[in-house]
């Protein structure tokens, strides 16, 4: 589970349940329309299927897992494991990093050692794994799609709605009957409130972190692909480890290059 993620939907929906109620002392049914539902919610999902495939548009429960829980490992411990792998391979030989393959979960690590135990070159695990982590971009990449939607569209619809109700209003008018045009009323502010909400308190948010997710990943597997390249060319453990602490920040640097060698 992350922490984060559950720490955001518990205050969003703390305020608003909180504001919700102050306002409407407790009677919460005055924010539900059923047109507004249908305008925003309806209209959204329909602009999903329009603009996605099917198979993109079917993954979505994958995609809120992903957003509530993290599988990648931390950078650090990322150089560590390399770390550690490339110490064996420097002592005993790279073939014996065979027996540490079963202890590895990552599918694109594995896969890296595997051709380097075989003895394929440099360039042809550089390229191989380059094209695996280009493909996963390319994954990544739809899920955000799919909270970008819903976030563009999602007010657009509760604009909609907004304009179907002062229509409504407006054809009430004659009548004057204050009920009717109450209800026309109520459905335009609400469905304006729905497509902002879904726009800044749901989809903005989840499509963010996915990004960052994506990007945190995408990171992790340059490191595995460094250290990789540097087992394979030879290197000392120390190199290996400067290759890949590359990519953190210089006070992390330090830090881990202290708790690797202690």
């Amino acid at each position: 589970m992350d922490i984060a993620s559950l720490l955001g939907l518990a205050v969003g929906l703390g305020c608003l349940g909180f504001v919700f109620y102050e306002v409407s002392h407790g009677h919460f049914s005055m924010f539900y329309s059923q047109e507004g539902v249908l305008m925003v919610f309806g209209g959204s999902v329909s602009v999903c299927f329009m603009a996605m495939p099917l198979d993109k548009v079917l993954s979505v429960p994958g995609y809120i897992k992903r957003f509530m829980f993290s599988k990648a490992s931390a950078a650090t411990d990322v150089i560590k494991l390399m770390t550690g792998l490339a110490e064996k391979a420097r002592r005993d030989g790279i073939l014996t990093l065979e027996s540490e393959l079963a202890n590895i979960k990552d599918p694109f690590l594995v896969s890296g050692m595997r051709m380097a135990i075989d003895g394929q070159t440099s360039d042809t695990i550089e390229s191989t794994l380059r094209l695996e982590i280009l493909a996963m971009q390319e994954r990544h990449k739809a899920g955000k799609k799919f909270f970008d939607l819903i976030k563009l569209y999602g007010p657009g619809y509760g604009l909609v709605g907004t304009l179907v109700g002062q229509v409504g209003m407006f054809g009430q008018l004659a009548e004057a009957d204050i009920g009717k045009m109450g209800h026309a009323l109520a459905v335009a502010v609400v469905a304006t409130m729905y497509g902002a909400i879904v726009a800044n308190a749901i989809a903005g948010p989840i499509g963010d972190k996915l990004a960052l997710r994506s990007g945190e990943e995408i990171v992790n597997r340059e490191m595995m692909l460094q250290g990789l390249l540097s087992i394979q060319a030879g290197d000392s453990p120390r190199i290996t480890l400067e290759k890949m602490a590359a990519f953190l920040p210089f006070p992390r640097r330090e830090k881990l290059k202290a708790s690797v060698n202690g």
